[in-house]
């Protein structure tokens, strides 16, 4: 840039000499001509200033043609880059359309075979039928076979008793098989239950990811990187100082009930729901509203826990143990029937670990309904697959009558897990969820009920259990 103002200077000067030049030369009055070394001398400044000019613009040109190629370099890296990163992100489309793929299989099958169940609960219902029916004819024949006996003792057996009796056993042999069927179609379902949650998982953090905008171009363009987005509902979680219990979370100033994460002392980080009662924190570890979640479980998901704590649940033997092992705990229960009548009991209580079964001790402090709970006894828990040696066996043993046949034994399965001492109440707040007007009285018993020492019986409708400690500054 300076050579050419130096150029745009020098050329007018010379021109303008060369001008007065010619004009002296018409108005002087001899006609001597000047040296022509002056001119010389003009055009070797003028060549001098266009020399330097031409290296100028050499080296201009040469400095720009640098600069171009480093952007087509540049450009060339952008280039693969986005061709990179649009490479990946098909993949990621096909990884997420197989995983689609994989949960419709899935959910096809986990509805085959609940159509199965539902056939096989049907084949037992018309079995349970036809037994009591061939019950009632066994029955009948077993009073005329006993009068025969006495008024005849040497008169042999009836052959239509016997092969009534070889009957009834040939289908108590098929109910042990179908119940076995169900058994392994049960843990199916829990199989492919737990392998659907997973796919779902995956396929949420796949679409969290944005896509980029399409390209005008037609070279495919990678996506825009963005963070994932931590979608968390649950409150209070922390890395370093996670609270003990509901408690510790109510005094740092959360006052509102819902979903939180603590951490007991030598324990792993879990969830609960903390309900906040009459302006005191509970720790909330059982809820029944509506019969949406099944409570027939096994005893591994009694330990571990079932069910979401935004509806039906159960903490969990196991994260309620880690609880009050820290310090000393009441026990609330609420119910209320199906004339929106509530009530509750509190008792202060204590807990065993899983070597005892979880054994339970309850002593009654204070409520507004009768207590229906033994106090000062050992109560196991049990569940239909996990029954404590030396304990009365309440799933198996509840009956009406003396005798259980293989089919009975199914349906008295069905309450579910709970503590109980060497006789069978009434009292089964995780039994099943049966609304009013239920088909018979020993189906109520086996649904929620609560039925108090004096023997008036609640139907229950909606239950709650929660636990408190004593001392509300046990963990500050």
């Amino acid at each position: 840039m300076f050579t050419i103002k130096l150029l745009l200077f020098i050329v007018p000067l010379v021109i303008s000499s060369r001008i007065d030049q010619d004009n002296s030369s018409f108005d002087s009055v001899s006609p001597e001509p000047k040296s022509r070394f002056a001119m010389l001398d003009d055009v070797k400044i003028l060549a001098n200033g266009l020399l330097q000019l031409g290296h100028g613009l050499k080296d201009f040109v040469h400095k720009t043609k640098g600069q171009i190629n480093d952007i087509f370099q540049k450009l060339n890296i952008f280039d693969q880059s986005f061709y990179d990163l649009s490479l990946q992100t098909s993949e990621i489309k096909e990884e997420e359309k197989e995983l689609r793929r994989t949960t419709y299989k899935l959910q096809v099958k986990n509805e085959e075979v609940k159509n199965m169940s539902l056939e096989l609960n049907s084949k037992l219902e018309s079995l349970l039928e036809e037994k009591i029916l061939l019950q009632q004819k066994v029955k009948y024949l077993e009073e005329q076979l006993t009068n025969l006996i006495q008024n005849q003792p040497e008169t042999p057996e009836h052959p239509e008793v016997t092969s009534l009796k070889s009957f009834v056993e040939k289908q108590d042999n098929s109910i042990k098989d179908l119940l076995q069927t169900v058994e392994e179609q049960y843990k199916q379902l829990n199989q492919q239950h737990s392998q659907i949650k997973e796919i779902e998982n995956q396929l949420r953090m796949t679409n969290i990811q944005e896509p980029t905008e399409i390209s005008l171009s037609s070279k495919p363009r990678a996506p825009r990187t963005t963070p994932f987005l931590q979608l968390n509902e649950i409150r209070n979680v922390k890395h370093d100082g996670i609270p003990a219990d509901c408690t510790t979370i109510y005094n740092r100033g959360e006052h509102i009930s819902g979903m939180y994460a603590i951490r007991p002392s030598n324990s792993q980080v879990f969830h609960v729901y903390c309900d906040v009662v009459s302006g005191s924190p509970w720790t909330l570890i059982q809820h029944r509203i509506d019969g949406s979640q099944n409570f027939n479980e096994t005893w591994e998901n009694y330990k571990y826990g079932f069910g979401r704590l935004d509806g039906e649940f159960w903490l969990g033997l196991e994260k309620i143990y880690s609880i009050v092992k820290q310090s000393n705990y009441v026990l609330r229960i609420e119910l209320e029937d199906w004339k929106d009548n509530k009530h509750y009991i509190e008792y202060s209580f204590y807990l065993g670990n899983h070597e005892t079964n979880y054994t339970l001790h309850v002593v009654k402090i204070t409520g507004n309904v009768p207590n229906a709970i033994p106090e000062n006894k050992d109560l196991v828990f049990s569940t239909w697959d996990h029954k404590a040696k030396g304990h009365f066996s309440c799933p198996e043993s509840y009956s009406d009558e003396n005798l259980l046949t293989i089919m009975e034994v199914f349906i008295l399965v069905q309450p579910g897990g709970w503590w109980w001492h060497d006789e069978c109440g009434e009292n089964n707040l995780n039994g099943k969820y049966n609304k009013p007007r239920t088909k018979s009285k020993p189906e109520r018993r086996r649904g929620l009920s609560w039925k108090s020492q004096n023997g008036r019986l609640y139907s229950i409708k909606s239950t709650k259990m929660l636990i408190h400690p004593t001392d509300s500054e046990s963990f500050e």
